[in-house]
């Protein structure tokens, strides 16, 4: 769903900052209504899409082509650092799809990891409004930019709502629709776990969400964008550096199944699949 992968993003901006400000009431309304249509809308959508993903990582550069169905979603490798794969490593891929539509196991992680990553998104949005201190920074006939820092006076009711609320940044709404086109922030403070002994994430970290309108009253993510580092237990470096790209998006047909999904993706040529 479109607001899903939000909360995973938010879910790894680990970090305190002193709030600043005061509460604008017009704009916290303003952030109130969006996520709350948000919310519906997500509750309303039940399409399913294939779309090209872009994903970059340290050590990784890849080109999936990704199928959506109702019983769950199916992806395949078809460029790799900016080459095509090779017949034995497009095996290998046509193996690894063929291993998860024979593995009803594999299958229900999946959906029941897609249905934890639904829930939270939906009580991260719920919680927004009043986590934060809003504020107006810009306006334009199509578009209005809302700033926001942590609210001193807010109580998460969890850890991952104390992550999560202690995020300082900008989303962007659409005027017509009230719909969230762009959601980023930027780590300004080290913040350290156990005086430092047991994690230290370092300030300049960002993360940036943005959605577009594929189909209309529908929104989708289109990239994401995570850059932060630091270290963990003592000495080991972490590094959350991922950029993905998503494009090329269409409906998946209602009935197709997913072993029907599995069939396309095996015996579509790549370069097909890489200029749809």
């Amino acid at each position: 769903m479109g607001t899903r992968s939000i909360a995973a993003v938010a879910a790894l901006i680990i970090f305190a900052l002193p709030a600043l400000g005061q509460q604008d009431p017009a704009a916290q309304n303003m952030a109130r209504q969006v996520m709350q249509t948000e919310i519906d809308a997500d509750h309303a959508d039940h399409t399913r899409w294939q779309y090209r993903s872009h994903y970059q990582k340290p050590g990784e550069d890849a080109l999936f082509y990704v199928i959506e169905t109702d019983s769950g979603a199916i992806k395949k490798k078809i460029r790799t650092d900016g080459r095509p794969l090779t017949p034995a490593e497009l095996a290998a891929e046509d193996r690894k799809i063929t291993e998860f539509v024979s593995s009803p196991s594999e299958q229900e992680k999946q959906r029941k990891s897609g249905r934890e990553d639904d829930k939270r998104a939906e009580e991260m949005l719920r919680m927004m409004p009043d986590a934060f201190y809003w504020s107006i920074k810009s306006e334009s006939p199509e578009a209005t930019t809302l700033a926001f820092v942590p609210n001193p006076n807010f109580t998460p009711p969890s850890m991952e709502a104390r992550v999560f609320a202690a995020m300082s940044g900008e989303i962007v709404l659409d005027k017509a629709q009230h719909r969230l086109k762009l959601m980023h922030g930027t780590l300004t403070n080290d913040v350290t776990f156990g005086w430092g002994l047991f994690g230290r994430m370092k300030k300049g970290g960002t993360f940036s969400v943005e959605r577009h309108e594929v189909k209309p009253g529908v929104w989708l993510i289109v990239e994401t964008h995570v850059h932060i580092e630091g270290k963990a237990l003592l000495f080991k470096s972490i590094s959350e550096q991922e950029d993905e790209v998503k494009s090329g998006f269409r409906l998946t047909p209602d009935a197709m199944t997913l072993q029907q999904a599995a069939s396309e993706l095996k015996s579509q040529p790549p370069e097909t699949l890489a200029r749809r």
